[in-house]
């Protein structure tokens, strides 16, 4: 008699690796962010904002849950590698993270609201498009991206009100 195989079990055994792997590149995405945003809390209180603005400590605990929504959707649709449309999927969810990144460099370090306004439009437009591959994949992995598209929405709108009243802060 065979020893049996279990398939699973190799599986698993890949699948914590892998994690940590889309896990890191997320955090590699968040940490060039961050780099760009150092001063961020000093410079954001300078400019004028909407009474509905957040405060400033607000941003890091939700881009923590974010990004790590992210990183296990990305883990899920990868985990799916099998099929046709999987490389599509991830290829838009890495463009979409350096459109995340960009962002920071735009709006507080080199402080051009317009094209930060410009970036974050389409960084929705590139969620909305991930998302939608995710989920015809894996529709656990695109739900998990919602919240993010909630936010950078809601985050959208900040922008373009808070570049608007400040053109000699944010040129």
């Amino acid at each position: 008699m065979k020893p049996s195989i279990d398939v699973n079990t190799n599986r698993t055994t890949r699948d914590g690796p892998s994690l940590l792997a889309w896990g890191a590149l997320v955090f590699v995405a968040a940490a060039a962010g961050t780099v760009a945003s150092l001063d961020a809390a000093s410079f954001y209180a300078t400019l004028r904002r909407p009474e509905w603005s957040p405060p400033s400590w607000l941003f890091g605990p939700v881009w923590t849950l974010l990004y790590a929504a992210m990183a296990v959707g990305a883990w899920l649709v990868w985990r799916e590698r099998h099929r046709t449309t999987t490389g599509f999927a991830l290829g838009l969810f890495v463009v979409q993270l350096a459109f995340n990144a960009l962002w920071s460099w735009l709006f507080f370090a080199w402080r051009q609201g317009a094209m930060a306004f410009a970036d974050i439009v389409l960084l929705c437009v590139l969620v909305t498009a991930t998302i939608v591959a995710f989920w015809r994949i894996r529709p656990l992995a695109g739900a998990l991206l919602v919240p993010y598209l909630t936010w950078i929405l809601f985050a959208s709108a900040l922008n373009y009100a808070v570049w608007q009243p400040n053109p000699g802060l944010l040129g």
